[in-house]
């Protein structure tokens, strides 16, 4: 096999012409500009070629079911491994998958709960086993020499009846003695039962005394006394108390408890899945949650009255005044008032008003003659009614509208764990499978380290724990230890979804294989970097190769090889720049990524912080969604926040559960429900919230910049007033490549043709017709300014801007574009062809050109993603420009140089999972680099120089006294200390950045001066 893989010719969407050789069984970093090519070359050229290739190698049969793989545009590629791609696609959205079933940890867990587990009864948790005659016998015999006892085989139990005929059929087989309820009694002459009152009957088999001698004779009683039961015997020590525990010993050849009379089928694996009808919570069918009224919801303002409108789904609509005479009538009946707040009225009260009222009520109302009506009616209540118009609603809007007073709970029956009582009785070391489940990854890992088992379990246990064990220590390994594995695989980010995959392909152990991964340091914090490349290095140490298209300044540096893609981006780049080692990339000045990593550029600290204002800021009150612990957290308006903290620590719950879901609820009038909080204040200082979030654009082909951003509904109406236009009767409709009339009806719009060719892949070819413009000829005969509607699209953004200068609408959208970096991307080029970076600022670029008020709140989870240090300059600028027009912006981060330069830092901590949920620093970056226990601070302190750290106000006695109680709350779970704490850090580092602001507003004026010059 060739020791190196040689690519020539690749010339896949952007990519002029390029020829690499690369070594093999390395780790071989390609990096560059967003949109440069990068992906192009690692995904769409080598790992496409790989997967062909091996798909090829099949049988035409088998291919059929694979779907075919295009050719990519290559003259050869050399050397090729099988290739296995991990990108940031996010996982299954299956609401059944966890990160247990995706990692295959819980089918172990569950062949080893089925082997090893210890049974109970669900209903008197006593321990049931199963046991065959002789080791009965065994256990009998254990016993001290001489104790007598006599065999029982009990035939009823806790049955009605007379049993006139059991005990007939019993003196027949030769049994002379029974035990009914307790007292023994000759069968010679039987008792009389009462027909209505449950009995207990058991045949007294045998009397025994324990001796080695009695073995044979004793193993023929248990075995008769089982036979006649059905696989029950018990044994009644007749010479100890009547009260003592031990004096009767149940025996059983099934698991069945003879207390509560509860039989349970054989443990199989499947007994413990909650995919399958044996395992799972017969209520929930194994989902866990269902949709329940919060009447937190209902009345989402206890300080309003009932006749302002407190309970929310009757004081709007049609029905308002309908629902105002209600509550008049039961206010009348029970004798409260309507005016004073919700929260003072007497308990019975709010108890009928949410839950309903059984005696009747009598309503009086005046109809539309003015004549007075009165009639009876139960009261419903607000909680009952909006469920049973939640199951009537008929259309999807009527059944969003009453969703939005529900909140997802766990399931009453199986308390979220989604299986059976039975199953979840099945324990090892008093852990049930779902207890198991529920721990984080490093603490699943340490209960299954240090199981004390013994022999035989030993022995049964030895290889399933060997492979749960290893899959958990790649999943500690790659930065994982804080989720839980029940934890549902569709809340999971997209860089915490891809290294999921990379844990699971290193269990697998292959080696010779190609992996292509698309930036797996996303969404992971500087402080566990160096765990995601230790397993990337012992990935590739096991004998495999690694091409990792990566920004992060550390993947870069530990890599063996280096390709850097540019020199710009779109039509600008496409070349291969550099193909080397790391010191010659250093030292290569047409490579952007060596300038920012040997420090020749860089993205410059701001000279001076904004100035707060400690009377505007968004306050969250109560955060305990998740794993947040009832915190308080305030985010200063008219400034750049950065939320940061190690993965896991509650950043998203508390900015895009919390803070974003309740502005838009209020501001825009969403219906999604916000995480658990007791209020948000502050939320009157904003006009409405704009969020940008990681999930991809739509990738269909006929969707393009143009389209999503909304320009192109501009660029038509501008075309349909051309005068050739209206003289035409030309509507805007006719220059839309979506419907008839304006398109090409050859290909529908879509400029090529599909050719399906059967056993090899579909081609796309031109349109004859059109020749790929998408539109008719009529169409194409209406110009402005001598372009047609197809040339328009075929323009890169950064002419078009030029050429519709003179339109606002156009120019406002276009510059938008231009400004997030976009400006080499062709207008009409579809979306399938953008690069994940370039759809993420596609996307950002729609949000952001929307009119600004000044008073916008805009949140961004991870902008970051994908992008060059090229790129983040220019986004940081954008970002800036937002903030210096009035408006807020908060981002979720973790790359320090959007943290160094934002105004406001919260540090969400100290760990992942349980051990976050708590803010441990605020305040600007320098104070927060000052701060011990911050594991941002540490990498902050770094960056920022001492010299700055020093400058910056420090956290004063009583403020660093806070952080320690933050920290020590989280071991004591004190939750109002922690409230507490958070609220001092957060007024303390107010006063002080608007002291820090006050010292250095001279300096201001002289940078402002400066840069005018």
């Amino acid at each position: 096999m060739a020791d190196r893989l040689i690519v020539r010719g690749a010339r896949e969407h952007n990519l002029k012409n390029v020829s690499l050789d690369l070594p093999r069984d390395s780790l071989i970093v390609f990096t560059g500009l967003s949109g440069s090519g990068k992906s192009s070359l690692a995904f769409d050229t080598i790992f496409a070629e790989g997967q062909r290739r091996y798909v090829e190698s099949l049988s035409s049969y088998a291919r059929q079911f694979l779907g075919q793989m295009d050719k990519p545009d290559v003259d050869f590629i050399e050397g090729l491994s099988p290739a296995v791609s991990i990108d940031q696609k996010s996982t299954s959205r299956n609401p059944r998958s966890t990160v247990g079933t995706i990692t295959e940890v819980y089918d172990y867990l569950r062949l080893l709960f089925a082997r090893i587990g210890k049974p109970h009864c669900p209903e008197c948790a006593r321990p049931i086993s199963r046991q065959s005659p002789q080791a009965i016998v065994d256990r009998v015999l254990e016993l001290p020499q001489g104790s007598r006892f006599q065999v029982l085989s009990p035939l009823v139990r806790e049955r009605k009846g007379e049993f006139v005929d059991l005990f007939a059929d019993l003196q027949t087989k030769g049994y002379s003695r029974a035990r009914v309820d307790g007292e023994t009694v000759q069968l010679s002459d039987p008792p009389t039962l009462k027909k209505q009152e449950k009995h207990t009957i058991e045949v007294v088999v045998d009397r025994l005394t324990v001796k080695d001698s009695a073995k044979r004779r004793l193993t023929d009683s248990v075995e008769t006394a089982l036979g006649l039961s059905g696989g029950m015997v018990v044994l009644d020590f007749v010479d100890l108390p009547e009260d003592d525990p031990e004096r009767e010993r149940m025996f059983s050849e099934h698991l069945y408890c003879p207390y509560d009379d509860l039989s349970f089928e054989e443990l199989e694996p499947r007994s413990f899945s909650f995919n399958s009808p044996f395992g799972a919570c017969p209520e929930c069918t194994g989902i866990g949650t269902r949709m329940e009224v919060d009447p937190e919801l209902i009345v989402p303002d206890e300080d309003k009255s009932l006749d302002e409108g407190a309970i929310h789904p009757w004081s709007h609509g049609h029905t308002k005044d309908y629902f105002g005479r209600l509550i008049g009538a039961l206010a009348d009946a029970l004798g409260f008032r309507t005016d004073i707040p919700f929260a003072g009225l007497p308990q019975r009260a709010k108890k009928a008003l949410l839950h309903g009222h059984k005696t009747q009520i009598e309503v009086r109302y005046r109809n539309r003659y003015g004549r007075e009506r009165v009639y009876t009616t139960a009261f419903e209540g607000a909680v009952p009614f909006v469920k049973r118009r939640h199951s009537e609603a008929e259309s999807d809007a009527s059944r969003e509208r009453f969703e939005g007073y529900m909140r997802e709970v766990p399931c009453p029956t199986c308390q979220g764990t989604r299986l059976k009582p039975i199953v979840l009785a099945v324990t090892i070391m008093e852990k049930s499978i779902a207890e198991v489940s529920a721990m984080s990854i490093s603490d699943c890992a340490d209960f299954l380290g240090e199981l004390k088992l013994g022999a035989r379990d030993k022995k049964i246990a030895e290889r399933v724990l060997k492979e749960v064990n290893e899959r958990l220590r790649f999943l500690v390994d790659v930065g994982l230890d804080y989720l839980s594995l029940n934890r549902a695989a569709g809340t999971l980010s997209g860089g915490e979804a891809q290294r999921i995959r990379l844990a699971t392909q290193i269990g697998s152990g292959l080696v010779g294989v190609l992996y292509v991964l698309d930036e797996p340091s996303i969404g992971l914090h500087q402080r566990d970097n160096h765990r995601l490349i230790e397993t990337l290095v012992r990935l590739r140490d096991m004998g495999n190769t690694l091409i990792v298209v990566e920004h992060d300044e550390d993947t870069i540096k530990t890599a063996d090889w280096v390709v850097d893609i540019g020199p710009g981006a779109g039509e600008h780049g496409g070349k291969v720049v550099h193909s080397g080692s790391l010191k010659e990339l250093l030292s290569n000045a047409e490579s952007q990524t060596g300038q920012y990593l040997s420090g020749k550029k860089a993205i410059p600290l701001p000279d001076i912080r904004r100035p707060l204002d400690p009377t505007r800021q968004l306050t969250v009150h109560g955060a305990r969604e998740n794993n947040l612990q009832d915190i308080d957290v305030s985010f200063p308006l008219g400034v750049f926040t950065a939320v940061t903290g190690v993965s896991g620590s509650g950043k998203s719950t508390l900015v895009n559960d919390i803070l974003y879901t309740h502005l838009a609820r209020e501001l825009n009038g969403a219906r999604n429900v916000p995480g658990r909080h007791t209020r948000v204040d502050g939320d009157d200082l904003v006009d409405k919230v704009v969020h940008v979030d990681q999930s991809p654009i739509g990738r269909t082909p006929r969707s393009n910049p143009a389209t999503y951003t909304g320009v192109f509904d501009h660029v038509r109406k501008l075309f349909a007033e051309t005068t050739e236009a209206k003289v035409r009767g030309y509507l805007p409709g006719r220059f839309s490549f979506n419907v008839k009339g304006g398109r090409c009806e050859n290909c529908a719009g879509d400029g090529t043709i599909k050719i399906e060719m059967n056993f090899l892949p579909d081609v796309y070819v031109p349109c004859e017709v059109c020749h790929g413009a998408r539109y008719n000829r009529e169409t194409l005969e209406v110009h402005y300014k001598g372009k047609s509607i197809a040339d328009v699209l075929n323009m890169p953004i950064e002419e078009a801007t030029d050429f519709f200068e003179a339109v606002p609408a156009i120019a406002r959208h276009l510059n938008t574009l231009k400004d997030v970096g976009l400006g080499y991307v062709r207008l009409g080029q579809s979306a399938t062809t953008l690069s994940g970076g370039e759809a993420q600022r596609v996307k950002l670029a729609s949000e952001l050109q929307r009119r600004s008020t000044g008073r916008t709140v805009y949140v961004l989870d991870e902008p970051t993603t994908g992008l060059h240090f090229e790129d983040i300059s220019k986004l940081l600028k954008v970002l800036s420009g937002l903030v210096d027009k009035g408006n807020t912006v908060i981002v979720i981060e973790h790359n320090l140089d959007v943290i160094k330069t934002a105004d406001w830092v919260v540090d969400m901590g100290p760990e992942g999972g349980a051990g976050g949920g708590l803010v441990i620093a605020e305040g600007t970056p320098e104070q927060v680099a000052g701060v011990p226990a911050s594991h941002t601070g540490k990498f902050l302190r770094e960056i920022l120089g001492a010299e700055r750290i020093s400058d910056a106000a420090p956290m004063n006695p009583s403020s660093k006294a806070s952080a320690g109680k933050t920290v020590a709350a989280r071991s004591t779970a004190k939750k109002t200390a922690t409230a507490r704490t958070t609220k001092a850090v957060n007024n303390t580092a107010t006063k002080k950045a608007a002291t820090a602001t006050k010292k250095t507003a001279p300096a201001k004026k002289t940078t402002t001066r400066a840069r005018k010059a």
